[in-house]
């Protein structure tokens, strides 16, 4: 493993060993992935445009490799970062612009942040859950990054940010 990945690895928030101890991968899996949904929803609030999308993406790769390490399956940022984007991708040029455009939106002073603050934390925590269901769900079942199938996976990636707005406004207001 390079040092980058193990760098990746520590980094994110920590989930306490002893309280997790007995639970079950998956159970771990869904508490690591309610976390980064928080995490990110708060990356979609830095106030700088394109950092705001590299935290969200850097909580998604932090993440998997998280999981990865709950799975005890080898990660790849590269291999993982090949399979993200396709994923992206079916959500359609709707969501994905609209992350683009809510974080451009940034540079107008006042309403701009106003209204880059009302969507882009919830399509962040979207785009996360999405992601981190998608794959507990793979690894569940026995698989790796290796033998993830993005196109077999897009239909049911939507369905998931779909639920994953639910889910993100839900995390944030019991959290506040």
């Amino acid at each position: 493993m390079t040092e980058a990945n193990e760098a990746i690895q520590e980094q994110g928030p920590e989930v306490d060993a002893a309280e997790t101890e007995d639970l079950s991968t998956l159970e771990r899996s869904n508490r690591l992935i309610r976390q980064f949904v928080l995490w990110s929803a708060g990356g979609g609030l830095i106030p700088v445009p394109l950092l705001d999308i590299s935290a969200i993406y850097a909580a998604q790769v932090t993440m998997i490799a998280k999981m990865t390490k709950i799975y005890g399956i080898p990660f790849s940022e590269h291999t993982f970062k090949n399979l993200l984007w396709p994923l992206f991708g079916s959500l359609g040029l709707v969501p994905v612009t609209t992350g683009l455009v809510a974080s451009v939106m940034k540079v107008v002073p006042g309403i701009g942040h106003l209204l880059s603050s009302l969507s882009m934390p919830v399509m962040a925590g979207a785009i996360t859950y999405a992601t981190g269901k998608i794959f507990a769900t793979h690894f569940e079942a026995g698989g790796t990054l290796l033998d993830f199938d993005p196109e077999q996976m897009k239909d049911h990636y939507k369905a998931l940010f779909e639920e994953g707005k639910h889910e993100a406004r839900q995390a944030a207001e019991t959290k506040a």
